[in-house]
């Protein structure tokens, strides 16, 4: 997994994070070494440079996170819960991912005019599956929520960095407006966010402020992602530059709501007049 500035503020959060028993905090953290476990992609150069011990290395790299958060949370007290996980953390060394996808594993009954996500999916669909199941987990304590939406958001921003082709584009667009591509996008997005509304609110009832919040922050975000891609593309270039900078910009504009309406209200007409020079009127 990259070493991100979502991943770093994840894991500050971590740090700091109080939750209302002691016995949460294993399982959370222990769940955060396993999506770095399934993220990995180093397992082939890890086996070539330490071809006896390859397995024990993966161990203690997952085991060296789950340690950290476990020693370095404030509120959090060593007990047998934290201990007797590491037991699971040694089965890592055994179960990894594969270099290459099952064949049967394609996406296929997700609609064309969500590409973005068909191809993000195949590529990554154990670490996907895995992070969803996170992401629903995320939604029993208000903090975790927002945690993980943070997290959540920078591979959003992944999944619309790669350009498609000029034919692609050509083709996509004369058959729907951006409008509507974003409209179909929004609503995939929100459906996906659906049962972790749902589990929030049965959990947190006294808190539905949150969720109203988390609703407008992760749909302004997106927004801003989407609607950036189309005012940059590019016919030459593969994939657009989401940085580290734009994505603290669009963090700081999500949080504070009406720089994030200006953003995508200037990056929409861009957008339109962008695909214009490449569709026609």
């Amino acid at each position: 997994m990259k070493v991100s500035i979502p991943f770093l503020l994840v894991f500050i959060l971590m740090i700091a994070i109080k939750l209302p028993s002691d016995r949460y905090y294993p399982v959370l953290f222990l769940m955060t070494a396993l999506v770095f476990h399934w993220s990995r992609k180093d397992i082939p150069f890890l086996k070539k440079i330490f071809e006896k011990s390859w397995r024990l290395v993966v161990i203690l790299e997952s085991a060296l996170i789950y340690t950290v958060l476990l020693l370095g949370n404030i509120h959090y007290k060593i007990e047998e819960t934290g201990l007797s996980l590491f037991l699971i953390i040694i089965a890592f060394g055994f179960f990894f991912p594969k270099t290459k996808l099952n064949p049967a594993l394609k996406w296929n009954y997700i609609p064309d005019h969500l590409f973005e996500w068909k191809s993000f999916l195949r590529k990554n669909t154990l670490f996907s599956v895995i992070g969803y199941i996170i992401i629903l987990a995320s939604s029993y304590h208000p903090a975790s929520l927002i945690v993980a939406g943070i997290f959540v958001m920078d591979y959003i921003s992944e999944i619309y960095e790669p350009y498609e082709s000029k034919e692609m584009l050509e083709m996509y667009f004369k058959k729907m407006s951006l409008k509507e591509k974003i409209r179909k996008n929004s609503l995939f997005f929100n459906i996906l966010l659906l049962p972790v509304n749902i589990s929030f609110m049965m959990l947190n009832l006294n808190d539905s402020l949150y969720l109203l919040y988390y609703f407008v922050f992760m749909n302004l975000y997106f927004l801003m992602v989407i609607s950036r891609k189309y005012k940059l593309y590019h016919y030459k270039e593969k994939r657009g530059c989401h940085n580290v900078m734009v994505y603290i910009e669009f963090l700081f504009c999500s949080m504070t709501v009406i720089p994030a309406l200006v953003i995508i209200s200037k990056n929409l007409r861009n957008a339109e007049q962008n695909i214009k020079t490449y569709v026609g009127d």
